[in-house]
């Protein structure tokens, strides 16, 4: 079967076998990535029209517990310049937030411990207070149950945590031994389980990621059914081992973009900053490949150049206002405008 005939057949069934999966990475070529891109922003503008929805993100702390080897703000990065908001910064951004329009606030940092239960809860149970027409999503890596059920009563909406592979092996080549793919399982199941709108993903092209890995990573999605995908290109960080790795594929990204919203036809699908970092029209590239969200940064600008998780990211000098007006161009460039909306999954 070719390949053009793999992406109906997935647009027909919504599933594919995994030699299908394989076969379909493996021998794609350009015009097989216009015909899906295509594909894709139809399915794309027949459920959302050409609304384009923001999530501000508030990058509250670089400090982590863990020791990822692909990541910049890994526990044993001494370049790092640490930081931490406050309960009151955060709100601030998030108040600020609001008055550019956004209606969605995504709460992201390493797994930092000074954050506990008790503060986090407070923090979401007060944005929701203040702005009660807004969503919460948080994006704070691995927690018990426990603290998921908790952050859901206290009002959070959505959850991310990239799955980053479904191959275990994979998995224990991208992290250090006390950290385990299983667990990651557990806590992507507990999140759809308390009723969050779940975000999985992972990175394209990450050091001994293979075409089978990547069958697995679809594989896995088709069956999870998350209500958000984050799938972005790996970039290597000057400080890490990873360092000498080539960055992922681009094409590669975009490709699978359209493919997840054939899949997932009404998934909300981000175009990353790091397809903004990789080309300088990479976020418009992928809203023309079927993804329906931009993640702006609410943080403050003082501290955005210190939540490096690769090098030369984006955006990292731009006033909260600018980043809104900016994207606002870049969308009506295209065909697209942003909607003021928390743009949560039908």
């Amino acid at each position: 079967m070719a390949v053009r005939e793999l992406i109906d057949k997935l647009n027909c069934e919504k599933k594919l076998s995994h030699e299908e999966w394989v076969k379909l990475i493996k021998e794609y070529d350009e015009s097989d990535r216009a015909y899906a891109a295509e594909l894709a922003r139809c399915i794309s503008q027949e459920i959302f029209g050409r609304d384009i929805y923001i999530r501000g993100i508030v990058e509250f702390s670089n400090i982590c517990k863990n020791d990822c080897l692909y990541c910049g703000i890994r526990r044993s990065n001494g370049n790092v310049s640490r930081y931490r908001l406050t309960a009151e910064e955060i709100l601030q951004c998030c108040d600020e937030g609001y008055g550019y329009g956004f209606r969605t606030f995504v709460l992201q940092s390493g797994e930092d411990a000074f954050y506990d239960r008790e503060m986090l809860c407070g923090i979401v149970s007060e944005i929701k207070k203040r702005h009660p027409d807004c969503a919460v999503t948080l994006s704070l890596g691995e927690k018990s149950r426990e603290d998921y059920e908790a952050f859901f009563k206290a009002g959070a909406d959505r959850y991310l945590l990239r799955h980053e592979t479904a191959d275990e092996e994979h998995y224990k080549k991208l992290h250090p031994a006390e950290m385990s793919w299983k667990n990651r399982m557990e806590c992507l199941s507990d999140l759809k389980e308390i009723g969050y709108q779940t975000g999985c993903g992972m990175m394209i092209g990450s050091p001994y990621q293979t075409v089978e890995c990547l069958a697995e990573d679809m594989e896995f999605m088709c069956g999870f059914k998350p209500e958000m995908i984050g799938i972005g290109p790996f970039l290597p960080h000057k400080d890490t081992p990873f360092r000498s790795c080539p960055q992922g594929s681009y094409e590669l990204t975009l490709f699978l973009l359209s493919i997840c919203r054939i899949m997932l036809p009404d998934v909300l699908l981000p175009a990353t900053t790091a397809l903004g970092t990789i080309d300088p029209k990479g976020r418009e590239q992928g809203v023309l490949s079927g993804a329906n969200v931009i993640m702006p940064n609410l943080s403050p600008v003082a501290v955005r150049k210190k939540y490096m998780l690769y090098d030369n990211k984006i955006c990292t000098g731009d006033e909260s206002a600018q980043c809104r007006a900016c994207l606002e161009r870049r969308m009506e460039s295209i065909g697209y405008k942003i909607k003021i909306s928390r743009g949560d999954h039908r």
